[in-house]
């Protein structure tokens, strides 16, 4: 129980990171404080977990003719439901969004890169003993 909430606070705090490297890199997104960067982050968790599945599905057959392009257009329209449901964070126009959760992903991706463990990184270490008859 313990390890889910530690894995669960871990990538809040890898969203709350995310939004402020994007608050830094980006003249048109806005987090006023560093409360909003946390009601963001969690806002965000929400809204990528309860409403962003519903849209890939609903938008799947659309997707797959855009060759998976779309799923950056869903990802920046997440960011900008965020905004308007946190009113002191914002975000600037449609394009910034998009350019703003590509910046995100990849934030996360290094984060998460960084964070696991040597043996879930993609190479497996073999630990080999030796016993003494």
């Amino acid at each position: 129980m313990t390890r889910k909430i530690v894995v669960i606070l871990t990538r809040l705090a890898m969203n709350a990171l995310a939004l402020l490297v994007v608050d830094y890199l980006f003249e048109g997104i806005y987090l006023e404080t560093t409360q909003t960067t946390i009601v963001a982050a969690v806002v965000l968790a929400l809204v990528n977990s309860l409403l962003r599945p519903l849209v890939i599905i609903l938008t799947l057959p659309i997707n797959v003719l855009s060759l998976g392009l779309l799923t950056l257009v869903i990802n920046g329209m997440m960011l900008m439901v965020v905004a308007w449901l946190v009113p002191t964070f914002r975000v600037d126009g449609f394009w910034t969004a998009v350019f703003a959760a590509i910046v995100m992903s990849l934030v996360s991706f290094l984060l998460n890169w960084f964070l696991k463990p040597r043996h879930e990184r993609g190479r497996v270490q073999l630990r080999v003993e030796q016993h003494r008859w």
